[in-house]
């Protein structure tokens, strides 16, 4: 779809649709008013006469409306002015794409981003009204032999700012939605792939692309390369695999020449079983997104490169499947990771941990001013948290902060849990330093536990995403999060570097 930004006033502005709001009861938006008048009465008509109240979501498409030049009227309902804030304008949008694509019409107008009662500014209008209109038309049919249904008819939407001097902010919130869409829509690809397609290689592989793209140095390093570094934890989940692992790293810097980076740090299970742990076999299929960390690393990527940030940004990607086998990892295992520490692997199903503890040491050699790992790690956080909200923990409270606000401000938010030294005790092993889980109260907060065992040369945040990752049922499929969020979070300090 092609997007662009407009000003004026709707009522003379030619096109197939114009897109403007009805707040409840029946009070129309500033855009819907302009109209009201042009077309001397004919919107304040049909909402009198109970057509529409404005119940959030609520559509009602309208042709030949007298002395305005547009060919349809949409009218979006928008719920009550006092309660209008970024979910109620989100839903808006995406219900108003939804009918848009259901019509006729080859362009439109959205005067939804006019509506401040929002109350944030038109940079983040237009930025999440590019995002959400994405989304909605979103379809993954790469592996169909045909595609089920039939594209939509609208190509070209136009993006009203209201304010003419409001050019330079609107323009600057199309290229952020369009990056963040972008990269989301990778993110997503990734994800929804089999494992039989996206294995360790292809990953590597669409990382070796995205640099060429992007300018990108890019660096593969395989099983003999990981051996000699000593990451010993990490090749304990790949033993069982016919597939070879690999750790990719990516490194963006177009920041100042001395500035250290921010390295995200992605775990990349391209299927995981559970390995000798087998996982039950209901919902099996979905463990094919147990690598959308590392795809959101990726698509992350993407959207900084797309936007040209003032930032020196390192991807980290250790990827793997865990498979059972007769060579696999057995419980009781003792594995050394690449810091020297030693663990006992009790369940070969908590291998995320193994794979990004080894990453995590490997960041190390960046000096980075701040890492942040992303992994779908525990069904703990899932139960915590449901798919709501991701999981955070920090060894910073400063850096905590910097992600909570970023994932505010992108919508894809998280929740800050604890990360106390007590915790470190459910760990403890009478054969090794320590062990990978530690027991079912608290899965969540012990495994982020375990990885900052890892993390004490910087300061360091972790995303559990296992319950925001995907979406199951008659929906099923990647959700890019948490692209967005890491997206923001960049970008913020971008601006301030």
């Amino acid at each position: 779809m092609e997007f662009s930004i407009k000003s004026g006033g709707p009522e003379r502005v030619r096109t197939g649709c114009s897109v403007v709001g009805v707040f409840e009861p029946r009070k129309l938006s500033a855009a819907g008013a302009a109209l009201d008048r042009a077309s001397r009465g004919h919107l304040s008509a049909i909402l009198a006469r109970g057509d529409m109240e404005g119940k959030l979501g609520s559509t009602l498409l309208l042709h030949n409306v007298p002395k305005i030049a547009c060919e349809r009227v949409l009218l979006v309902g928008l719920g009550r002015d006092g309660e209008f804030r970024d979910k109620q304008y989100r839903e808006a949008v995406a219900a108003a794409i939804r009918t848009l694509n259901a019509t006729g019409a080859a362009e439109a107008v959205l005067h939804l981003t006019e509506i401040d009662a929002v109350k944030r500014d038109i940079t983040w209008r237009i930025a999440h009204a590019v995002t959400v209109t994405r989304e909605a038309g979103y379809r993954f049919d790469r592996m169909k032999s045909r595609r089920d249904e039939k594209e939509p008819a609208l190509r070209k939407l136009a993006l009203s700012m209201g304010d003419k001097s409001a050019r330079r902010r609107a323009e600057a919130g199309l290229e952020q939605g369009l990056a963040i869409a972008h990269g989301m829509n990778l993110a997503k690809d990734l994800g929804n792939l089999p494992g039989n397609f996206c294995t360790p290689s292809y990953l590597a592989e669409q990382a070796r692309e995205l640099a060429k793209r992007y300018r990108m140095k890019v660096q593969v390093l395989e099983r003999d390369d990981m051996e000699k570094l000593g990451m010993g934890a990490l090749l304990s989940v790949a033993r069982g695999s016919m597939q070879p692992p690999k750790l990719i790293t990516l490194e963006y810097r177009a920041g100042a020449k001395h500035s250290k980076p921010v390295v995200l740090v992605g775990k990349g299970v391209t299927f995981d079983s559970g390995g000798i742990s087998l996982k039950p076999g209901a919902e099996m299929d979905e463990m094919k997104f147990d690598m959308c960390g590392a795809a959101s690393v990726l698509g992350t990527l993407k959207a900084v490169a797309e936007m040209r940030l003032p930032i020196n940004v390192i991807g980290i990607i250790p990827t793997t499947e865990n498979m059972p086998s007769g060579g696999a990892t057995k419980p009781g295992d003792i594995v050394t990771s690449m810091s020297g520490q030693t663990v006992e692997i009790l369940n070969t199903d908590a291998e995320g941990r193994l794979i990004l503890c080894d990453a995590l040491t490997y960041a190390e050699r960046f000096e980075p001013q701040a890492v942040v790992d992303i992994a779908t790690l525990t069904g703990a956080c899932v139960i915590a948290l449901g798919h709501i909200v991701s999981g955070l923990f920090a060894n910073d409270d400063a850096l905590a902060k910097e992600l909570l606000v970023a994932g505010d401000i992108a919508y894809d938010r998280a929740w800050h849990l604890p990360l106390y030294d007590d915790y470190q005790e459910q760990l403890k092993s009478n054969f090794a330093d320590f062990a990978n889980i530690g027991g079912r109260p608290a899965g969540a907060v012990t495994a982020a536990c375990f990885l900052a065992r890892f993390t004490k040369k910087f300061k360091w945040a972790h995303l559990d995403i296992a319950g925001t990752a995907w979406n199951s049922g008659k929906e099923k499929g990647a959700t890019g999060r948490p692209v967005p969020l890491l997206t923001q979070f960049l970008i913020g300090r971008a601006t301030k570097s």
